[in-house]
């Protein structure tokens, strides 16, 4: 007897959700049908994620008429469905989340990958809770923002980075450049990339400089932002292009939090647009931008450190470079001070804290009544 379609709608609006939702898809059942905002391998496309990515604060004005008109698609899409999955991009699916419920209270939502609360708008876990009915956590120390419907699933990197992955070597003569995947960040820090790599292969003129570049510039135009890359060994793969690496220069985002999961030494370096960069630290006032620093900080609380908040704390697993302070200078001096032995005992700590992936834990949920 075949079984009966059940109709799945989901909004992956970024590159990094819709890897994760390939994992999670790839557990699911024959008769879940995904429909909504992915990948075309994944599912159903309504509408392309590409369509909704901005580049800072600036770039959101321009696309209002956009957004509104893909609230009014999706939510028709949405209500057609017997179950609704939203991932990341809280800003989006916050109010997409009140305009199906308006439509039809008795579709069951999962949040995954949920928003940052603990970062910024914490009253917001109250209004999530009642949007929604299962809250996938993807960091333990979420939990305490939330009354009911949350639940620790795992984190969707450890789906991907297993303890079989290479661990960074500090007398390797491999160091990576990561830029970041936006054109005002990967401007900005390429002539300081520039710089640091000159030096280093001054220094050990047989080193690797290995400049990891998002698949989806690949032949593009895009490449032309780069400038002068003869320099360096062009790698379209994170994961590949961390692996064995002595040190790495990494962009602030998800990557840093990869680069601590490969056990890789690095510093985080991030120079945006001031106007952006103000408005970032007036919302969200953290002593500290990277995952891994701010998770760390978490373990530290929980074992009975005088932590406030996670993200306040002097206390860091790597050192950040912001704005005025991501120098070629800074940088070197960043990678010749490092403490591999306690960023080792770090990382190692933090693997532990996170436990294991999320896709097999998202998926049964999911499908549970």
């Amino acid at each position: 007897m075949t079984e009966k379609k059940l109709r799945i709608f989901v909004s992956a609006l970024e590159p990094s959700s819709n890897l994760h939702l390939k994992n999670l898809a790839a557990l699911l059942p024959q008769y879940c049908e995904l429909i909504g905002v992915c990948e075309c391998e994944i599912g159903t496309q309504i509408m392309c994620p590409s369509q909704f990515a901005i580049m800072g604060f600036s770039d959101v004005a321009k696309k209002i008429l956009f957004f509104k008109y893909a609230m009014k698609t999706l939510s028709q899409s949405a209500i057609t469905c017997d179950k609704i999955l939203l991932m990341d991009s809280s800003s989006f699916h916050l109010r997409l989340a009140k305009i199906i419920r308006k439509k039809n209270p008795n579709i069951p939502i999962m949040y995954y990958i949920l928003p940052q609360v603990w970062a910024w708008k914490a009253w917001r876990a109250k209004e999530i809770e009642k949007l929604c009915d299962k809250l996938a956590c993807i960091w333990p120390f979420e939990l305490q923002y939330y009354k009911s419907k949350a639940k620790y699933v795992g984190h969707p990197l450890l789906d991907i980075y297993t303890d079989t992955n290479g661990v960074g070597d500090k007398d390797s003569d491999i160091f990576v450049f990561m830029p970041g995947s936006r054109k005002s960040e990967i401007k900005k820090l390429m002539q300081s990339y520039r710089k640091v790599a000159t030096t280093l292969l001054q220094q050990k003129p047989h080193a690797t400089m290995r400049l990891i570049v998002p698949p989806k510039f690949r032949d593009t135009p895009m490449m032309q932002v780069y400038g002068d890359i003869t320099q360096f060994h062009i790698t379209y793969n994170t994961q590949e292009g961390l692996c064995g690496a002595a040190f790495a220069f990494v962009c602030a985002g998800t990557a840093t939090l990869e680069a601590s999961l490969m056990q890789i030494p690095f510093v985080l370096v991030y120079r945006a647009k001031w106007i952006d960069y103000y408005i970032a630290r007036l919302f969200v006032q953290l002593q500290f931008v990277g995952l891994a620093n701010i998770i760390y900080q978490a373990i530290l609380q929980e074992k009975g450190q005088n932590i406030k908040k996670a993200g306040l704390s002097h206390e860091y697993l790597h050192e950040e470079l912001l704005q005025g302070d991501c120098t070629a200078d800074n940088m070197l001096n960043a990678y010749m001070h490092f403490d591999y032995t306690r960023y080792f005992e770090g990382v190692t700590t933090l693997r532990k804290y996170l436990k294991h992936g999320s896709a097999k834990n998202v998926a049964q949920w999911l499908l549970d009544s």
